[in-house]
């Protein structure tokens, strides 16, 4: 790549000015850019119009600086001076070019109010601004990677459209115009947001029946529970806005009252409903793998905006459980944690091979999700570590990708401060560091392997960050 060419247009306003100029010229020619400038190039005697029409119109020249400031912009506008027979040029430029980047306008000098000098010609235009001494440096570095083709900001890579909206929509849940009510009563502190929410969240709980899966000869069922599931990230990326502005702008013990609700009223779809005369365990995987993300992503989200009370309430709470298999009963949130075992059935089906196709699928959907993956594993971790310590059961399964994360999780990783480690104790139901330092004691004698998704051993102590934990004030 060859050097870039640039030239400047300046006015001789004043000779502080002028120095003004060369100053930046030199800072050019120091980044490595060849600057083209009268006092450098226009040798005594030449012809300073031939000059300037040169500069503009020679096609070595990558770039032409048009260096503004209150006499420029006057001269350019009457056409008078130096300056105004080359404006001329540069504007006739400027409306017939189709590379109009090839000029740049940059600030030098500011009105009484604050405006930019810049001549008409260049007004609807974007421009670089050095006139503020303390600000020069970012106005420079703007400048160099302009020059340079380089913006500080490039446009990403275009990603393919996502699966479930190439998907045929069968199924609507109606539930928009209550998302919509819901969050703006909420944002707006409305004396209906409440009710606005209680309405959304229990008109999609009735509605989560209309993805019921009905048996269809054609098609093997698991491809069905992957059809289905699919086609329901869009409705749960609706429910996510709202708890995410549940969570946000709603009073913590409220929103933690509605949300418990709402979960535990989700719970009967992981069981045959009472008209179901026959049924497999397998024929309700789609709500368990539905139930289990949205329960993942509403905790990861109170997490994520510091509602603790929320997320401990969610936590702590007890649920109630009606299965059609034995008397109803109270659980902790271990209920929200169902193996799809058809999911296993594709992997074996397909010849996969893969450690967790339902961690897979949770990864590929979370795309859409607005919510960090590195954050739902981190939330899948506290809900491992939590059961382990109370003698649960809880699979992390988003722990398949631990790989790709490195180093300690955030929340253990802040919880070297004292006031953090007595937020961590609460979402986990401990009374102090040393049942942490239990629990990994046990979990590194058990070994990666018995926890079914990492052969290689797991380093608990990084994860916790257990050395530095409640160590400084």
């Amino acid at each position: 790549m060859k050097d870039p060419k640039v030239f400047i247009s300046y006015s001789w306003s004043s000779p502080s000015h002028e120095r003004w100029v060369l100053d930046l010229a030199e800072s050019l020619m120091a980044s490595g850019i060849e600057v083209k400038l009268d006092k450098w190039d226009l040798r005594l005697g030449g012809d300073a119009v031939a000059f300037m029409e040169s500069m503009v119109t020679d096609k070595s020249i990558d770039k032409v600086l048009i260096i503004s400031d209150k006499s420029y912009s006057e001269k350019a506008d009457e056409r008078r001076g130096g300056v105004g027979t080359e404006t001329q040029i540069i504007s006739k430029k400027v409306y017939e070019q189709v590379d109009q980047e090839r000029f740049i306008a940059v600030i030098a000098e500011k009105d009484d109010e604050g405006k930019a000098y810049i001549p008409t010609f260049y007004h609807s235009r974007l421009y670089i601004d050095l006139s503020n001494p303390e600000a020069y440096s970012e106005g420079f570095e703007e400048l160099i990677r302009c020059i340079y083709g380089q913006p500080q900001y490039q446009k990403p890579k275009l990603g393919k459209k996502p699966d479930f909206l190439s998907k045929e929509i069968t199924i609507n849940l109606g539930t928009a115009p209550l998302a919509r009510r819901a969050m703006t009563s909420i944002k707006e502190g409305k004396n209906i947001a409440g009710a606005a929410l209680e309405e959304y969240l229990t008109i999609f709980a009735e509605n989560l029946e209309r993805f019921r899966i009905e048996h269809k000869n054609e098609a093997l069922f698991d491809d069905q529970v992957v059809a289905n599931i699919t086609e329901f990230a869009a409705y749960r990326n609706e429910l996510l806005q709202v708890v995410t502005n549940t969570a946000r702008y709603l009073d913590q013990q409220e929103a933690a009252d509605h949300l418990h609700r709402f979960l535990e009223s989700i719970l009967r779809y992981q069981e045959a409903p009472e008209n179901l005369n026959g049924w497999r365990e397998m024929d309700f995987d789609n709500y368990k793998f539905i139930i289990h993300e949205i329960f993942l992503y509403t905790i990861t989200i109170c997490l994520k905006y510091g509602k603790l009370l929320i997320a401990t309430q969610l936590l702590d709470k007890s649920y109630y459980v009606n299965s059609r298999r034995a008397a109803a009963y109270l659980s902790n949130y271990e209920c929200f944690y169902n193996d799809a075992s058809i999911l296993s059935q594709r992997n074996q089906r397909l010849q996969l091979n893969r450690t967790s196709l339902s961690a897979d699928l949770t990864k590929e959907f979370n795309n859409t999700s607005g919510v960090d993956f590195s954050s739902l594993m981190q939330t899948d971790f506290l809900l491992f570590v939590r059961c382990e310590i109370h003698s649960g059961h809880w699979w992390p399964k988003t722990l398949v990708y631990l790989g790709h994360y490195p180093g300690a999780f955030e929340i253990f990783t802040r919880s070297a401060s004292a006031q953090y480690f007595e937020n961590l104790k609460k979402i986990l139901k401990v009374t102090g560091k040393d049942e942490l330092e239990q629990f990994v004691a046990d979990a590194t004698q058990r070994g990666g392997r018995y926890y079914g998704f990492s052969p290689w051993g797991v380093d608990w102590k990084r994860l916790m960050n257990l050395d530095d934990l409640n160590c400084l004030p």
